[in-house]
């Protein structure tokens, strides 16, 4: 047995001696002091010894324990300082380089857009409403006087999750709800941000998602001209104080008479260019007097109150005002074009 101890302490140092590091030195620890380790061994093998040698083999063991403990001991006070040398040399800083410049984020050119929408139309005393993405499809089209199979439905029939529940196709039903939640009696002022999704091609000027915006006013003796009047104020101030409006007659079903509404030109102000196509005109947004059926299945007497409502793409917006030509970019996030705003 002494003769094994004597291995054990001559293995067990020079094994300590060539840990390159403070993980593999613990696996020396455990393999030769750990409680399955070789010296735990042999004092668990002292009761095969006779009486009389058990004191000095066990002072031998004991004597192997303190001198691999103490070398562990320094070992780990090397290792730990060359551990820190070695972090310092590769982990220093040089304080006297400049600082690192932190590059700060800003929003979104589209929601720049958005937001001074929102703000135009607040300072006009309207009042931001929203609704769900998910839509059912009465609140999408039948509470906006798009029965089932009304050829109108064509151009919107999109993203259908059940056969009553779809991606919204405008933020309409946002104005349906409004006038079903509100007091009949009670004058409306809202505009209804948010995105909408439609099956359209995705092309430098159609996507199948869009962010629009659409209004809605309703009180006692609302008139077109009301209408025309909100418009061109909210566009000029979107764009230039000398920008005019002109209405064409349109359809849509919730409004009657219903109109599709151009601007001059901004980038050639009426003179005409490759942009408006030569006419001096850019077609804006979509815009109408409420229809008596959708106020009345809404709960509103067409005889005592009339409205106007409207819609419009941010994305359009946002192109003209920047001076951008491909709708993709807005959804590409490519930095490039983001620093710019």
């Amino acid at each position: 047995m002494e003769q094994e101890l004597s291995q054990i302490k001559h293995e067990a140092l020079t094994a300590i001696k060539a840990a390159e590091n403070l993980t593999v030195l613990n696996e020396q620890r455990v393999k030769y002091l750990g409680k399955k380790g070789s010296l735990t061994a042999i004092l668990r093998g002292m009761g095969k010894l006779a009486p009389e040698d058990r004191p000095r083999v066990g002072q031998l063991v004991n004597n192997v324990r303190i001198e691999l403990e103490s070398l562990l001991e320094e070992r780990v006070k090397t290792l730990k300082k060359e551990e820190m040398v070695h972090r310092l040399a590769n982990e220093k800083i040089d304080v006297t380089l400049p600082g690192r410049k932190q590059h700060l984020g800003h929003l979104h050119p589209l929601t720049l857009t958005l937001n001074k929408i929102k703000n135009i139309f607040k300072s006009m005393g309207y009042s931001i409403a929203e609704g769900p993405q998910i839509e059912t499809d009465y609140f999408n089209f039948e509470a906006l006087n798009l029965p089932k199979d009304h050829p109108a439905r064509d151009m919107q029939d999109s993203f259908y999750i059940t056969n009553d529940i779809l991606m919204r196709t405008q933020t309409s039903p946002v104005q349906a709800r409004t006038m079903q939640a509100h007091d009949p009696n009670s004058p409306i002022r809202i505009i209804a941000p948010g995105r909408v999704y439609r099956r359209d091609d995705y092309d430098a000027t159609h996507s199948p998602m869009f962010t629009q915006v659409e209004g809605l006013c309703i009180d006692k003796n609302i008139r077109l001209s009301d209408l025309k009047g909100t418009l061109t104020s909210a566009m000029q101030q979107l764009f230039s104080d000398d920008l005019q409006l002109r209405f064409r007659p349109s359809f849509f079903p919730f409004t009657e008479p219903s109109a599709e509404v151009d601007m001059t030109c901004v980038m050639c102000h009426g003179k005409g260019c490759r942009v408006c196509k030569g006419t001096g005109w850019l077609e804006i947004l979509g815009a109408g007097m409420v229809h008596p059926h959708v106020l009345q299945m809404s709960g509103y007497d067409p005889k005592k109150v009339s409205g106007f409502a409207f819609g419009m793409g941010v994305e359009r917006i946002a192109m003209l005002s920047y001076g951008i030509e491909d709708l993709r970019l807005f959804f590409d996030n490519d930095l490039r074009f983001l620093k710019q705003f």
